[in-house]
């Protein structure tokens, strides 16, 4: 339930490779939203959102896992559908377009998308106090967020609400890691080399923390620096607001 007065009731989409690798982070954003004032649902009976199966061609198999997922959250009473994986975001957010031939869905799958949010805009402006967190932080934008959804400014505000934190420019910022989507898994040998280049921007930055918004790139970059210097820690932001909120210092690194 949210802290103080409720301004919204969310449903928390939960992602599949969120879900099973990354749970950490979606108890981390049903806080965080909890601490700014909202009401968080998240239904059980949610399945895949389609988005690998979208990046992979496979048009009807992404309708058939969109459908599914409207008609669980088209039983809840919330006003904003909030995800935290930005690649899931971006496909959710053309549901209206992607079933726009189906005449039983079009209308539901349109008034789904116009209510999906990535949390960070359902975040900023924050509100909740913060507690310092001493680090060098450097952000690196989600293709999905930002090329897809245009999404820049919010991710940036919240890590400026944090006391303590330096956030330090990333040469190349909108370079991809080379996770997008399935790209790293079909176009490996390509995808690493984007990884390498990655990681050599974030050595020369010389950070504590790489701080993004998607499940993907953050294994692709947390394989890539492990690669090259080390392993620099690659963490979700709602991770790192949730340990600001909470006073609990940095939180461990991802996988």
């Amino acid at each position: 339930l949210a802290a103080g007065s409720t301004r919204l009731r969310v449903g928390l989409v939960t992602g599949c490779v969120q879900s099973v690798f990354f749970g950490d982070v979606n108890q981390a954003s049903a806080r965080v939203l909890a601490a700014e004032g909202c009401d968080v649902v998240a239904p059980r009976g949610q399945g895949c959102c389609g988005a690998l199966a979208l990046h992979a061609g496979q048009r009807e198999d992404a309708r058939a896992f969109a459908r599914g997922l409207i008609a669980v959250f088209d039983a809840l009473d919330v006003d904003q559908i909030v995800i935290n994986a930005a690649g899931c975001g971006s496909t959710m957010k053309t549901y209206g377009e992607l079933l726009k031939d189906d005449p039983a869905w079009s209308a539901r799958a349109r008034r789904f998308a116009a209510r999906v949010r990535d949390i960070t805009e359902t975040l900023a402006p924050a509100q909740a106090v913060r507690h310092p967190v001493a680090a060098r932080v450097a952000y690196h934008d989600a293709c999905h967020l930002a090329h897809a959804q245009g999404i820049r400014a919010e991710p940036r505000a919240l890590l400026a609400s944090i006391p303590g934190v330096t956030v330090v420019p990333l040469a190349e910022n909108d370079v991809c890691c080379g996770s997008a989507g399935i790209f790293n898994l079909v176009e490996p040998e390509m995808a690493a080399t984007l990884g390498r280049r990655k990681a050599g921007r974030i050595a020369e930055a010389g950070v504590d923390l790489v701080v993004t918004s998607n499940p993907g790139c953050i294994v692709q970059i947390s394989a890539s620096t492990r690669a090259s210097d080390g392993g620099t820690r690659v963490i979700h932001l709602v991770e790192l607001l949730d340990a600001s909120l909470r006073g609990t210092g940095l939180p461990a690194a991802g996988p």
